[in-house]
C-alpha cells in the first residue's frame, strides 16, 4: 500500500466509500512484473563462473561487481579455485551461505540450465545470464528448470546490466554508468557498450542500463512495466532489433507511455517479406511501416538514430510546457532562419503566422523590418536590445506556440552578450522556447550564464527544429492516446455467420483465394456498398448477365490464380453493347491465356459501370503482420497503386477517431478534403468502412490478406468496385491474432435488477461524454470519499483515460439504462484490474449516488468475480477503509477475507481458484 500511494494518491470509491488508491502517476492500479526487483534491487548477487583469468568474463564482470560500490555481498562461485579477487570463493550454488537475491552466470551454454535449477531450489527469483550459446534447446531447458520457481532471466547471450543508484554494475561492459535518470534498454551487445562510451563523454546518466540479449524470457514489455512505474527513471529509451510478445508490449508500451516518455530507434527498414505478398495491402506486412504504426498507437516517440534519442529526452524534460504545434523563429542572419525554415517545412512543421498587429509592432520597433514576420531577421547588426524588442511582440502574439531564438556570432554582439539578455526574458515567457547558438562548439553560450542553461541549447538550425518537432509528435501521440472519439450511432451489426460460410466453404474446396463476388459478399455483410456484380461461367452467359444489371458494363477476368486483373489485360470498361462485351470477352480470354498461360479460367464477372465524376479511387484492406498481427491499410487506389505509395497503416481495433488518424497520413487525403471545384469526399463512410473492416478482421481470422481497390470515395459515399481476399487456415481467434485486444463484445449482457432493465457491457471510449455525465451525478461526499479530494470535477484527461482501457489487462463493466432520449445513463461501473501475470487484479466499484442500496453494488462485484475467474486470475483484493461498513459487509458475504494493511486501511482478498471461493460465488 505504501508503494501505491508514494506518489499523489487517488481513490476510488463507490456506494459504500473508498475502495481502491490509485497512484496519481497515471497508471490507475499497481501494475508489477514478477520479481524483477530482484534484478534490479537485489540485496546480494553471485556470481557463477567468476574468475582471476585476465580478459576474462568472469574476471571482468567480477572487477565491475566491485568497483561499482554496490552494498551488499558478492559471492563468487567457482569449482577449482578457493578465492577469487581476493574473496571467498565458492564451489557450487548449494555451498552459498545464503540464496543470492540475483545470480550472474558466465560459464559454459550447457551448465546454464542445471545452474538455474540448482538456483531456483535455493530461492533465487533472477538471473542475469551473459553466457552465449543457448541455442532452441538449450534456451528451452534453462526456461524449464526456471518455471516451477517463477525465476526471472535477463538473457542469455547479454553484455549484462547497470543500476548506478545502487551501484550494480553486473556487466563485462568496458566503463560504468554515471548516475542519471534514464533508463536505457538495448537488444545490441555491441550497441550496448558503444553508448556506454558516448554518453560518459557527455554526462549522461541513468537510471538503469540492460542489455537484453536474446529475451528468452524477459522482454521489452516486462522492462516497460517495472521500469514505468519506477520513480527513479523520468524517460526509457529503447534500440529495438524485433519485438516479441506483440500484445504484452503494447499493453505495458500503452500504460507506460501515459506516464513518462519511451523513445524508440528500430533497426532494419526494409522488409524481404514483403515480396512473397499477393496483395497491394499484403506488401506492408512484415514492413517497417508496421513498427511505426504500433508505435504510434502505444505513444512511443520513434526516432531515427541514437543521437536523436538522447536528444528527444533531453528536450522532453526540459520543456516547459506544450502550447502547440506552431513554430516563431527570430534569428540575426537570413541564411540560418531559412535553413530553419525549411528543416520545419521538410518535417512537416508549422510556421507561426504573426498577426498584423505584431507585424505592425516589429515594423516600429526593429529598423528594416521585413513584411513577412516569420522567420524574423533582426539584422546582422542586432545587439541585445533589438533582440528584447522582438522578442516582446513574437512572445505576446496569439498565432505563437513556441519560439526559437538563433544568433550567429557578429563583431557587435556576441553569443554570450545575445544569450545572457535574452534567455532570462524566454525562461519566464508565455512560451517555450530554445535556442540555437552558431558557431558554439557545444551549442551552449558557454560557463559565464547560468540562465542559458534553462533552454534547450543547439548549435545547428536543423538540430534545433529537430529537437523541437520530438516535442509536437511526443504530444501529439500522446493527445491521440487521450483523446476521446465523438458519440457515434450503434452500428448495425454485420452478417457475420454469412462471411465466415462464405470463408469456410472456400477452405472446405482447397481454395485459398475468393472470387471477386465471394470477396464483395463478405464486404457487403459488413455494410460496405459494393457494386451489382454477376459472374458469367461461359461467353454465352454475358450478355444475360449484362442485362441484369444494366449497361454500360464492366467486364473483368475471373480466375482464382490473376491477382491483379489490369496486368493482364483482365478488365473493360465502359461496355455499351452486347456485340461490344462480345468482342472484349474474347480478346480478353487471348491476352489472359497468352500472358498467364497456367492461370485456371472461371469466367468473367459483369457490373454495372460506375461513372461518379469527381470521385477518388483509394485503397483500403487488411495484411496480417507476423509480428503485430492484423494491421488496416489505406491509401490511394487505383491500378498505379505502387508507384504512387500513398498508404499508411494502423493497427485495430479501430474506432472512427483512429480511422480519422489513419487516413490523414496520407497524403491523398488533403484531396479528400476538396479542393478548387471539386468537392470534400464523405469522409464519414471512408471512416465507417475502415471501422468495418477492423471488424472483419476480429470476426473471420481466416483472412490474412484482403483489397479493396478501388474503393471509390466523393460526396455520396464509398463503394467498392473491385475486392481481392486471400485466406488461410486460422489457428487462432479473429480478437487473439490482435496486438490490442478489441471491444470484447461478447461479455454484453442484459440483467434485471428490481423490475428495471439493464445493460451490462466493457467501457468504450466513445462513452466519454456518458462516463463524465455519470460522475457528474455522484455526490460530492461520493467523490471526495473516492477521490480522497475535493473537486467539482474531474479533468477531460482523467475521465478519457477510464474509458479509454487495455481490455487485455483491465475491464470496466458499465451498468446502463435506456433513457426517454433513446439514449443511455449509468447507473454505476465495477472496474478491475490484473497485473501483467493475470496473478492478482485490484477492484473498484462505484455507484451513482441516487442509485445506492438496490443491489447493483453487489450484482457488479458478483460479475468482477465472475470474470476474474474465467481468465484464470488467481487473487482479487482491494483496499478499504475501516469505516466502510457496508463495503466490508459485502465483501463478508462474497467470501473476501480482511486484513490490517496500515492505519485506517484494510485490505480485502478473494482467493479464486479455490473450490470454497467457487461455490461462494454461485450462490450469490
Amino acid at each position: 500500500m505504501a508503494r501505491l500511494r508514494a506518489i499523489r494518491t487517488y481513490t476510488y470509491g463507490g456506494a459504500w466509500g473508498p475502495i481502491l488508491t490509485l497512484t496519481g502517476d497515471g497508471y490507475g492500479f499497481d501494475m508489477s512484473s514478477r520479481h524483477l526487483e530482484h534484478l534490479f534491487a537485489p540485496r546480494s548477487v553471485a556470481l557463477i563462473g567468476a574468475s582471476d583469468r585476465p580478459r576474462s568474463i568472469g574476471a571482468t564482470v567480477m572487477r565491475n561487481l566491485l568497483r561499482g560500490g554496490f552494498g551488499g555481498p558478492i559471492w563468487p562461485v567457482n569449482l577449482r579455485h578457493a578465492t577469487v579477487a581476493g574473496r571467498e570463493a565458492y564451489p557450487t550454488v548449494e555451498s552459498l551461505p545464503a540464496a543470492p537475491e540475483l545470480a550472474v552466470i558466465c560459464t559454459p551454454a550447457a551448465t546454464v540450465p542445471g545452474l538455474i535449477a540448482a538456483l531456483g531450489s535455493r530461492g533465487t527469483r533472477a538471473a542475469i545470464v551473459i553466457s552465449a550459446g543457448l541455442d532452441g534447446t538449450l534456451a528451452e531447458a534453462m526456461l524449464r528448470a526456471a518455471r516451477p520457481f517463477q525465476l526471472r532471466i535477463l538473457g542469455p547471450n547479454c553484455i549484462g546490466l547497470l543500476v548506478p543508484r545502487i551501484g550494480l554494475d553486473a556487466s563485462f561492459a568496458h566503463v560504468g554508468a554515471s548516475e542519471g535518470s534514464l533508463a536505457f534498454v538495448a537488444q545490441s551487445g555491441a550497441l550496448t557498450t558503444a553508448l556506454l562510451d558516448w554518453a560518459r563523454g557527455r554526462h549522461v546518466g541513468f537510471s538503469h542500463f540492460i542489455s537484453l540479449g536474446n529475451a528468452a524470457d524477459i522482454d521489452f514489455g516486462d522492462l516497460l512495466d517495472y521500469l514505468g512505474r519506477d520513480p527513479a527513471t523520468r524517460a526509457i529509451l529503447l534500440y529495438a532489433e524485433s519485438i516479441s510478445s506483440a500484445r504484452k508490449f503494447m499493453s505495458a508500451a500503452r500504460a507506460t507511455a501515459r506516464v513518462k516518455p519511451v523513445i524508440v530507434v528500430k533497426s532494419g527498414r526494409t522488409a524481404a517479406s514483403a515480396l512473397a505478398a499477393q496483395s497491394h495491402s499484403g506488401a506492408l506486412a512484415g514492413s517497417d511501416a508496421v513498427y511505426d504504426a504500433a508505435f504510434r498507437r502505444a505513444g512511443i516517440l520513434r526516432v531515427d538514430t541514437l543521437r536523436e534519442l538522447f536528444d528527444a529526452a533531453e528536450i522532453l524534460s526540459r520543456w516547459r510546457s506544450y502550447c502547440g504545434p506552431r513554430l516563431a523563429i527570430v534569428s540575426n542572419g537570413g541564411g540560418p532562419a531559412v535553413l530553419a525554415t525549411d528543416a520545419l517545412t521538410r518535417s512537416g512543421g508549422r510556421l507561426a503566422e504573426l498577426t498584423a498587429e505584431s507585424v505592425q509592432r516589429l515594423n516600429r520597433a526593429i529598423p528594416g523590418a521585413p513584411g513577412r514576420a516569420n522567420p524574423l531577421d533582426v539584422g546582422g547588426d542586432a545587439r541585445a536590445e533589438r533582440y528584447l524588442a522582438a522578442l516582446d511582440v513574437v512572445l505576446e502574439d496569439p498565432g505563437v506556440d513556441a519560439l526559437l531564438l538563433m544568433h550567429a556570432p557578429t563583431a557587435v554582439a556576441s553569443v554570450r552578450e545575445i544569450a545572457g539578455a535574452c534567455a532570462p526574458r524566454l525562461a519566464r515567457g508565455p512560451r517555450p522556447a530554445l535556442a540555437c547558438w552558431l558557431g558554439a562548439a557545444t551549442g551552449r553560450p558557454g560557463d559565464g550564464f547560468p540562465e542559458a542553461s534553462m533552454l534547450p541549447s543547439y548549435s545547428t538550425p536543423e538540430e534545433a527544429v529537430g529537437a523541437f518537432q520530438h516535442v509536437v509528435r511526443y504530444h501529439q501521440s500522446q493527445a491521440l492516446l487521450l483523446e476521446a472519439p465523438g458519440v457515434a450511432p450503434e452500428p448495425g451489426r454485420p452478417d457475420i455467420q454469412l462471411a465466415r460460410d462464405i470463408v469456410a466453404s472456400a477452405l472446405a474446396a482447397d481454395r485459398r483465394t475468393l472470387t471477386e463476388p465471394e470477396s464483395k459478399a463478405i464486404l457487403a455483410a459488413y455494410g460496405i456498398p459494393i457494386v451489382e456484380t454477376r459472374i458469367a461461367r461461359a461467353p454465352a452467359d454475358l450478355a444475360a448477365a449484362a442485362r441484369e444489371v444494366g449497361y454500360p458494363v464492366a467486364l473483368k477476368i475471373l480466375s482464382p490464380d490473376i491477382s491483379h486483373k489490369s496486368d493482364v489485360g483482365g478488365v473493360a470498361l465502359n461496355i455499351e453493347s452486347a456485340a461490344e462485351l462480345e468482342r472484349a470477352a474474347t480478346a480478353m480470354l487471348q491476352r489472359c491465356r497468352a500472358s498467364s498461360p497456367a492461370a485456371r479460367i472461371e469466367g468473367f464477372t459483369v457490373q454495372r459501370m460506375i461513372r461518379r465524376g469527381g470521385a477518388h479511387e483509394l485503397l483500403a484492406g487488411i495484411a496480417v503482420d507476423p509480428t503485430f498481427g492484423p494491421t488496416i491499410v489505406f491509401g490511394q487506389g487505383g491500378t498505379a497503386v505502387e508507384l504512387i505509395a500513398d498508404r499508411a497503416l494502423a493497427l485495430p481495433p479501430l474506432n472512427t477517431r483512429l480511422a480519422r488518424e489513419l487516413t490523414a497520413r496520407t497524403r491523398v487525403h488533403r484531396l479528400l478534403l476538396g479542393y478548387r471545384d471539386r468537392a470534400p469526399v464523405d469522409m464519414a463512410a471512408i471512416e465507417r468502412a475502415l471501422v468495418a473492416l477492423s471488424q472483419l478482421a476480429a470476426d473471420v481470422p481466416q483472412i490474412v490478406e484482403l483489397d479493396v481497390n478501388p474503393l471509390l470515395a466523393d460526396r455520396d459515399g464509398v463503394i467498392a468496385l473491385d475486392a481481392r481476399v486471400r485466406l488461410e487456415p486460422a489457428a487462432l481467434k479473429g480478437s487473439e491474432r490482435f496486438a490490442i485486444r478489441p471491444y470484447p463484445v461478447e461479455l454484453e449482457e442484459t440483467v434485471r435488477l428490481g423490475g428495471r432493465e439493464l445493460r451490462l457491457r466493457p467501457i468504450r471510449p466513445e462513452d466519454f461524454a456518458q462516463h463524465k455525465r455519470f460522475l457528474s451525478q455522484c455526490s460530492p461526499e461520493d467523490l471526495h470519499a473516492r477521490f480522497l479530494s475535493t473537486f467539482r470535477e474531474l479533468p477531460d484527461g482523467e475521465v478519457a483515460r477510464l474509458t479509454q482501457i487495455d481490455y487485455d489487462r483491465e475491464m470496466a463493466f458499465v451498468a446502463e439504462e435506456s433513457d426517454p432520449a433513446g439514449g443511455a445513463e449509468t447507473l454505476g461501473v465495477a472496474r478491475v484490474a490484473t497485473d501483467p501475470d493475470n496473478f492478482e487484479a485490484e477492484f473498484a466499484i462505484l455507484v451513482r449516488s441516487d442509485f445506492k442500496r438496490h443491489g447493483l453494488g453487489r450484482l457488479l462485484l458478483t460479475r468482477l468475480i465472475r470474470y476474474c475467474r474465467d481468465r484464470g486470475t488467481a487473487r482479487m483484493r482491494s483496499s478499504v477503509l475501516s469505516g466502510n461498513r457496508c463495503m466490508l459487509g459485502l465483501g463478508t458475504a462474497l467470501g473476501f477475507t480482511t486484513r490490517l494493511a496500515e492505519r485506517g486501511i484494510l485490505e480485502m482478498s478473494l482467493e479464486l481458484q479455490s473450490p470454497a471461493a467457487d461455490r461462494r460465488a454461485v450462490k450469490a
